[in-house]
């Protein structure tokens, strides 16, 4: 893989893990904001909880190369579950920029289950 796009690569994965953090920890924390609107298109406080759990855990396991594709798997899931939500509660703009970075996240799965196992990105 070329140096340079290997840097653009692993800044890409760096700021998806961040992302993931900071959509999941304010669920975790059951945030008014998050709980309001997860709750009116009918999540309950646990499947908030839940997501936010979910999508933490593959934000901190992106970090690592030998977690990086579960890491970008639970991450994947947890975007694509977002995105959705923000698609029912009708902000349909913002629910396809959020899809952004569940397509960065796909990008991450296929990169790394060619590199699973080995060293690499």
């Amino acid at each position: 893989m070329n140096h340079k796009f290997k840097i653009v690569v692993i800044v890409l994965i760096y700021i998806l893990a961040a992302l993931s953090v900071a959509a999941g920890v304010p669920k975790i924390l059951q945030m008014p904001q998050e709980l309001d609107f997860l709750n009116s298109i009918g999540f309950s406080p646990l499947a908030v909880s839940a997501l936010g759990i979910i999508q933490s855990t593959g934000g901190v396991l992106l970090l690592w190369k030998k977690s990086r594709l579960p890491g970008a798997v639970l991450a994947s899931a947890a975007l694509l579950v977002s995105s959705i939500a923000i698609f029912l509660g009708g902000n349909t703009k913002f629910a396809l920029i959020s899809l952004i970075p569940f397509a960065v996240s796909i990008l991450v799965i296929f990169g790394s289950s060619e590199n699973y196992g080995r060293s690499g990105v």
